[in-house]
């Protein structure tokens, strides 16, 4: 990443917001607040930036990508990334809004955008907790409050919400749907991205993994109808929560429109996720969020497709928490497991929530 220098930041900021703005403070956000502790991959390192325009005191984030695999080797791969970011952020409910996108030149400095090296987009800072935490606690407890079971509800209903607006575009959803398989940051991007062997994860099991994906793509492809408006990396860690169910979203990613089953599988499998590190199955506080989340979310938005179209969303977002690479202080078995359920989901003909434990066997 570019060094941020004091003095070119605080020049980027009066030019955007005017000769007034005043440089306080910034540096990088920390682990306690980025939630960075289990998950160690990360495509960029935001920074908080606090400064003042006249009397009023901001603050923001700037968020970069470094290069590296998964489709970002190249400066226009990173540029494509953060100029979609810049513009479908604040189309979305709930998501942090963007104030600018730039870039920085090879001396460091910050400009909106003409003889650019690297891009950034510029967002307002959201107070709150990331919603991981949450499931840490849970797993220490052992136990869910109404508050739990109550943001379970505010985040299934709001993916419902979400859903609900549709977009005819047959093209789209096909290209969405290609996307899942074989862009970089999806199922192709992260089997190559595994080392060559890892004790039981072999190139003929990824292979195996990406044919049945694309059996999928097949199955689905005529689906066309449930191209919706989504998020696209729904997960505990995009979440902030402040008070009781009052939520912010962050960084949506990939596609304005796609598949609902993308956003309900990247948040409901990170249940599963951290079931398994504690108790090597689906049980207890979390097998009582994973059920009301899909319960509530299937019943808010009157689709029962989505257990239709899951299951290579499912071995997407299995891949991302298996890998190495991401989650590189797992414990064989519980690789072993969600390598066993994304098998398992792959070959049902549909998912059932209620047979989670099932597809975690031989």
């Amino acid at each position: 990443m570019t060094t941020l220098h004091r003095r070119k930041l605080e020049d980027y900021l009066r030019q955007r917001f005017g000769r007034q703005a005043e440089l306080l403070a910034f540096g990088p956000i920390g682990q306690e607040t980025s939630g960075r502790a289990l998950k160690k991959y990360g495509y960029g390192a935001p920074i908080r930036l606090t400064f003042r325009v006249g009397k009023v005191t901001k603050r923001a984030v700037i968020e970069t990508m470094r290069p590296g695999p998964f489709g970002h080797e190249h400066p226009a791969d990173r540029a494509q990334a953060l100029l979609w970011d810049y513009d479908s952020y604040g189309r979305l409910p709930r998501h942090v809004p963007a104030l600018d996108v730039g870039a920085f030149t090879d001396a460091g400095s910050l400009f909106s955008v003409a003889p650019a090296r690297e891009f950034f987009v510029l967002t307002e800072w959201a107070d709150g907790a990331s919603y991981h935490l949450d499931l840490e606690r849970l797993a220490r407890t052992g136990r869910a409050t109404k508050l739990d079971r109550d943001r379970t509800t505010a985040l299934a209903r709001y993916l419902a919400r979400i859903h609900r607006v549709k977009k005819r575009d047959p093209d789209l959803y096909r290209r969405r749907l290609r996307e899942l398989i074989g862009h970089g940051e999806c199922i192709m991007g992260l089997t190559d991205s595994y080392p060559r062997r890892f004790n039981f994860i072999t190139a003929d099991l990824l292979r195996s993994i990406e044919e049945a994906c694309n059996r999928w793509r097949w199955r689905l492809r005529h689906r066309a109808s449930r191209l919706s408006s989504v998020h696209g990396d729904f997960h505990p860690w995009n979440v902030l929560f402040r008070h009781g169910t009052d939520f912010t979203v962050l960084d949506r990613s990939r596609g304005e429109w796609g598949e609902p089953a993308d956003d309900v599988t990247a948040m409901t499998i990170n249940y599963l996720f951290f079931s398994l590190r504690c108790w090597g199955e689906l049980r207890g506080p979390f097998e009582t969020l994973f059920r009301e989340f899909w319960e509530r979310y299937m019943t808010e938005s009157r689709d029962q497709g989505v257990t239709e179209c899951a299951a290579p969303f499912f071995a997407f977002r299995g891949l991302v928490i298996a890998s190495p690479l991401w989650y590189p202080n797992l414990s064989l078995g519980v690789r072993r497991s969600i390598f066993r359920f994304i098998q398992n989901v792959l070959e049902a003909e549909r998912f059932e929530p209620d047979r989670v434990n099932s597809y975690l066997k031989n």
